[in-house]
């Protein structure tokens, strides 16, 4: 664990004031899309009361962001260094719209690097482990860090792209790999090709530690527990974003929350207003990373719904938690019948049973209404279908006050994923 990340909430506010200082002084009339919004914005950095007056600066948006790349494609204007002196690309999954592209200088690669370190740090991952990432390695920036992050602190890194399930199985199982870093959904597709193909269960494998991302599952407590009850293994969630970098981490002796790295962030949680919301209260989640000089967000809102906790930690930690990770996302609600809807709360209630082997929410118009429909798979040796449907409906009424029809569908008819899954479809 990393001195700062012990300290007092005084001396850590004077540490990100400082760190804060010194980004807007470097930016300042070097970031063409900064300097433009804090003229607009009447802010002069050299007079600000850092971070006391962090409230005087904009907010930053996706959407500010994507019309600047479309003005000024391909790159925009959120650069601070000339364009030569970039040498990574990365983009975003596109899940809700256009991409962003989002490049970085060598010097702010190595931050994120060092902000994933953190990561594998709190998951008590580090020199003498085998890890293994079981995907292709695209644009998605989030395990391309985490692989060379791992490697700097000497973690054996394999790769696992081009592959199918069952060979990376048998990578996993061939080099006695002990950590594997994947989304929540990729990690139960591996469990159920395992089951499927007769492997030795994972349980009795030599994996100790599942590192997640990239989706709310590692935080959800009915995901959590069928992926650690497959794999016999740890979870330990894990959030960021391409825009922001590696932003937060669960740590060993706390499962359920999620530190924010505010060695390297600011964070804020506000109302749909932009107000700031107190500890325990739902409110979106507002970034300002510190040290990705080359590439920064300055209280980017970054639509993830968390409630923050700002108590120390059992593992000695002082950096706010957020409680229950990522709770949902603004963009991902949806309204039916005068409820709103988050996908997050359709998993909670679909993974407590554990005959169903994947789902899809289908979200439709029926006039000027909005109907949910669910449609689950179901384990081949499983029993009574029409009981386990009516579980999965009952629970659904418990938990959002709607009835919602559940339909079983044939084995393999719903499609699988290894990053991101999209199971809440909404239809036009």
């Amino acid at each position: 664990m990393e001195e700062v990340e012990r300290f007092d909430r005084d001396a850590l506010s004077a540490w990100q004031g400082e760190r804060l200082g010194r980004l807007l002084a470097a930016i300042a009339g070097h970031n063409a899309f900064y300097t433009r919004k804090l003229d607009e914005a009447g802010v002069v950095p050299a007079r600000l009361r850092l971070p006391a007056d962090l409230g005087v600066l904009p907010f930053t948006t996706k959407a500010e962001l994507i019309e600047d790349q479309a003005a000024h494609p391909p790159w925009g204007t959120a650069l601070t260094e000339p364009l030569v002196a970039y040498t990574r690309y990365c983009q975003t999954s596109s899940t809700t719209g256009r991409p962003l592209r989002w490049i970085d200088t060598p010097a702010s690669w190595q931050w994120m690097l060092d902000c994933w370190k953190a990561v594998f740090r709190a998951a008590r991952v580090g020199p003498g482990d085998r890890a293994f990432f079981p995907f292709g390695f695209g644009p998605f920036l989030g395990f391309w860090a985490g692989f060379e992050a791992g490697c700097q602190m000497g973690l054996h890194c394999i790769p696992g792209g081009g592959m199918s399930s069952q060979l990376r199985l048998a990578m996993i199982e061939n080099v006695s790999a002990t950590v594997v870093c994947a989304t929540p959904t990729y990690a139960l597709r591996l469990a159920e090709v395992a089951s499927d193909t007769g492997r030795r269960p994972l349980a009795d494998g030599s994996v100790r530690v599942l590192i997640v991302a990239g989706e709310p599952g590692g935080s959800i407590p009915a995901t959590r527990e069928r992926i650690e009850r497959s794999w016999g293994a740890r979870v330990i969630d894990h959030h960021g974003m391409t825009e922001t970098g590696p932003l937060s981490f669960e740590c060993w002796e706390a499962p359920g929350f999620l530190h924010v790295n505010e060695a390297e962030f600011i964070v804020e949680v506000v109302d749909a207003a932009g107000r700031d919301v107190p500890d325990g209260e739902q409110g979106e989640l507002v970034v300002t990373n510190l040290g990705r000089t080359a590439s920064p967000v300055i209280r980017y809102r970054t639509g993830d719904i968390v409630v923050r906790r700002s108590a120390p930690c059992p593992c000695g930690r002082t950096l706010a938690r957020l409680e229950g990770g990522i709770l949902a996302r603004v963009d991902d609600m949806v309204n039916i019948r005068g409820v709103n809807v988050y996908p997050a709360s359709v998993e909670s209630v679909v993974r407590q049973i554990p005959e169903i082997v994947e789902f899809r929410s289908v979200v439709a118009s029926a006039g000027a209404m909005r109907t949910l429909r669910v449609q689950v798979e179901l384990a081949s040796e499983t029993g009574d279908t029409v009981e386990i449907t009516r579980r999965v409906a009952y629970g659904l009424r418990e938990a959002l006050g709607l009835t919602v029809p559940v339909e079983a569908v044939d084995r393999g008819v719903l499609p699988r994923f290894e990053m991101k899954a999209k199971r809440f479809v909404v239809e036009d």
